[in-house]
This record gives structure tokens, sequence and C-alpha cells, in this order.
């Protein structure tokens, strides 16, 4: 485990600052500062401070641009805005690499073709989370994961859509995301089933800056 690693968990060691943010990330954007802090209702100095405090850990990014759209002389100071940074955390004493034992496992199972035995294991390892969650929904769940479910109007009438706004094996797809996105779904097909989801269907759907698989659900009357 390096120092960075030691930084970031610190810095979310303070409540007010693990809540601005948690915040950040489940605004699933970028947040300005006057934003975070009425939404915790604190003063916009002390919500930038900690803010800023988040970024040098390297759990926040930071970009700057005028909000109101205006450019030239007179449309103001670009706004400073913060997102969640494209980062894994994981702080393990003594250090752990499960982050390594994933990527020789992954090696294997594609050298040796056991893709379909694979998907087997992880439809069934669904279901096995599906019946011992004590979530009351499917979001709830979800959440649970670190998965981020966002609902989201679907591309048929009366359908909507679960977006994760998150994907768990985020370092595994960057490396082998063909197996990485099969497993993840034969997981979730998994929880769909045990849950008791009618109609509910995972899907491929990737896009960058979300997990590859997209839930859709027909809505109930």
């Amino acid at each position: 485990m390096d120092d960075s690693s030691i930084d970031a968990a610190g810095a979310l060691a303070d409540p007010l600052r693990r809540r601005l943010y948690e915040f950040v990330v489940e605004s699933g954007g970028e947040v300005g500062r006057a934003e975070a802090a009425q939404a915790l209702g604190i003063q916009r100095t002390l919500a930038a401070h900690h803010l800023d405090r988040l970024a040098e850990a390297g759990l926040l990014e930071t970009a700057h641009r005028r909000l109101n759209g205006r450019e030239g002389p007179g449309a103001g100071r670009p706004a400073k805005l913060y997102r969640r940074a494209d980062r894994e955390l994981s702080v393990h004493l003594p250090p752990r690499d499960y982050g390594l034992a994933a990527r020789v496992l992954a090696e294997a199972v594609e050298r040796h073709g056991a893709e379909e035995a694979l998907h087997a294991a992880a439809r069934e390892e669904g279901r096995r989370i599906a019946r011992g969650s004590a979530a009351e929904s499917l979001e709830g769940l979800l959440r649970e994961r670190g998965y981020e479910p966002e609902e989201v109007p679907g591309g048929e009438p009366g359908e909507s859509c679960l977006r994760l706004r998150n994907c768990p094996f985020h370092a595994l797809a960057r490396d082998f995301p063909p197996l990485a996105c099969g497993l993840n779904l034969e997981l979730l097909r998994g929880v769909l089933e045990a849950a008791g989801e009618d109609g509910g269907r995972a899907r491929l759907d990737p896009a960058a800056g979300r997990c590859c698989v997209v839930i859709s659900k027909n809505k109930k009357d």
C-alpha cells in the first residue's frame, strides 16, 4: 500500500469531508462549491476547503469552467468544479494484492477457454448474493454491491432502466474487458433471477464512465 492510499483514507476520516465526497459521487457528474455548500447546509468557504482537501488526496478531480456559458471580457471567472476521480482505493494492513490474483486468474481463463465455466459460476454467485441480501429493493441490493444504480427512461413505452454509474470490477474490465463484462453480466443475471425481478433483463450496453451492464425493467401499474 502506497502513501497516497493512506492519505486518501485519512481524508475520508472527517465526517463532513466524507459527506461532501458522497454528495459528489451521488451527483454522477461535476459539482461546484456553492452547490455542495447548499446541499450540506454549510458555508461555501468551508465546502471549498474540504473539497480541495479531497482533491489533494486524489479522491476528486477538478476542472475550471464558466457555468453561464459566456466568454470574453466581463464573463467572470471560471468556477472550480469537482468530480469523482477515476481511481480505486483499497486499504489493507498489511498490504494485500487481490488485483494481481484477479489478473492471473483472468489470464488463465482466457488461455484455457474457460469462459463458460466462469459465467456459470458468476450466475450462481449472483443468486447467492441476492438470497443473502437484506435489501428491500433491487436498487438497494445494487447499492450494497457498489454499482450506484440510477433509474432512467427505457427505450420502450412503459420501460425503465437502471444505469449503473460504477463498475465494481473496473480494474479488471480495463485489462480484460470481454472477460470482466461477461462475468459481470452473468452475475447480475443471477441476481435478477434470485431477486424475483419479473421482466427484469440485464444486457450489455458499454459506455465511457459507467458499468457495461444496463438493467431494463417493465414499469408496474
